[in-house]
């Protein structure tokens, strides 16, 4: 059998700083974000089975960082649907002139992230979050797996997780891939989707930083690759 090399992960070729913030939940962004997150309801019960489990283990208060697996473009609206509280999102910045989805973006206040590149303002932001205690939402593979299972996770997480405290809440989707979608959308059926919510969960510290990353990156993977079946555990199978 032939080998496939991976594709390397993506750069955002086009670096705007000063779109990436973090939004002040103002009346209009608190009103935008209801009216996205009953949308995102809308979608997944027109398209889709869900199956939801440990939603009992998302904490009430304080900050959180959600980490997940990312198969397609219906994990986030899976999670927007069934998490009890607001998710700040970090979303590529590459969307920002996409003419629909980046208005709808921008008014529901995403953190822009320029993927491949060492965005400083986009960490800070997600920091600057947390520390207001609120629930941001993060992918550690850095984009959508090309192969279903879960890829070689980047240090961005470990990174937030650590400089700000929080604690991180596995969350781990199957069924959610594009292809499979689109798929079952044209046979005009809905997908069996599944989102488990595992139990919240530190880092450990080590004595350099660069240590801390590397070994938090590994311990997060492996979570999230405990939470799901062994077809899509990937790079991390048990």
């Amino acid at each position: 059998m032939a080998h496939t090399s991976i594709p390397p992960k993506p750069r955002t070729e086009t670096i705007r700083p000063e779109i990436t913030r973090l939004s002040e939940l103002t009346i209009g962004k608190r009103v935008v974000r209801r009216v996205v997150r009953l949308l995102a309801r809308l979608i997944i019960w027109l398209f889709t089975r869900s199956r939801v489990v440990g939603r009992e283990n998302i904490p009430a208060k304080g900050p959180l960082l959600v980490v997940t697996n990312h198969l397609g473009d219906l994990d986030a609206l899976l999670g927007l649907s069934y998490s009890p509280r607001p998710i700040e999102l970090l979303v590529k910045a590459d969307l920002f002139d996409y003419p629909v989805l980046g208005k709808i973006l921008n008014a529901y206040g995403v953190i822009w992230v320029h993927r491949g590149q060492p965005d400083r303002r986009a960490l800070r932001a997600s920091v600057d979050a947390l520390r207001r205690c609120r629930v941001i939402g993060i992918a550690p593979e850095g984009r959508e797996s090309l192969s279903g299972g879960l890829e070689e996770g980047t240090g961005g997480a470990a990174y937030l997780a650590i400089k700000s405290g929080a604690p991180l809440l596995p969350v781990t989707f199957t069924g959610t891939e594009n292809s499979r979608i689109l798929t079952n959308l044209r046979r005009l059926k809905r997908t069996p989707v599944s989102m488990t919510v595992g139990s919240v969960f530190q880092l450990d510290q080590y004595p350099d930083q660069r240590t801390t990353i590397e070994l938090g990156t590994e311990k997060i993977m492996r979570t999230l690759a405990k939470q799901l079946p062994a077809e899509y555990q990937g790079a991390y199978h048990i």
